[in-house]
């Protein structure tokens, strides 16, 4: 994540380095190439597909680049559910084509989610990911492969969700920072205005003594 400490950290582009976009963006590849594997192009099943795995990716880079970090928060919310939604659509394929959905426990599952600990050439879009071809050869494996990279970005997601809301808390947003550094203006301001009246009242004292 950026750094919180820069006054500037929402401008940066740093969802690029961030792993839950980065994961994003892989599963957004995957799906695609899924898609056109295995679900009609014409069904209404793949723009949905399509459009949810679009609006999580989306959503994160939106969010990031918002001076708001309300609005951060939220756009990141829409991310999660649009995963959710995702999810939600791979489960329907397996079960209305009767195939199976890995248990968590399943050996295939965790050696897809040791990406984890794994450095970034590892991470599933990356020739050096093993065995993606056969992940990819049977729209069983190819769904559960999407489904646990799902699973492994909601959480990441929550994560996010929990710094960003913590910062709110102990940091305030946007609007109410920008509040305050307006009145750290207006009193620093006073000084120099009192002065100015100061000066003015004593010129038109001094004016109507003279005319006197």
């Amino acid at each position: 994540m950026p750094n919180s400490n820069s006054p500037d950290w929402f401008h940066q582009p740093g969802y690029k380095n961030l792993l839950v976009y980065r994961l994003a963006t892989i599963i957004f590849d995957l799906t695609l190439e899924f898609c056109a594997l295995f679900i009609q192009k014409t069904s209404r099943t793949f723009d949905q597909i399509v459009q949810a795995v679009r609006s999580g990716k989306q959503n994160i880079v939106e969010g990031s680049l918002e001076k708001s970090l309300k609005s951060y928060i939220k756009l990141v919310g829409v991310a999660r559910a649009s995963f959710e939604e995702l999810l939600e659509d791979l489960k329907d394929f397996l079960r209305t084509k009767q195939l199976k959905l890995w248990d968590k426990s399943d050996s295939r599952v965790m050696q897809i989610r040791a990406i984890r600990i794994t450095n970034s050439p590892n991470l599933p879009n990356s020739p050096n990911f093993p065995n993606l071809a056969n992940w990819k050869s049977t729209p069983e494996s190819f769904a559960n492969l999407l489904i646990t990279l799902i699973h492994l970005e909601t959480y990441l997601l929550d994560q996010l969700l929990r710094s960003l809301e913590k910062k709110f808390i102990t940091q305030g947003g946007y609007t109410e920072n920008l509040f305050k550094k307006r009145l750290e203006y207006r009193n620093r301001s006073k000084p120099q205005i009192f002065r100015n009246e100061n000066i003015l009242s004593t010129s038109v004292i001094f004016s109507s003594h003279q005319q006197r």
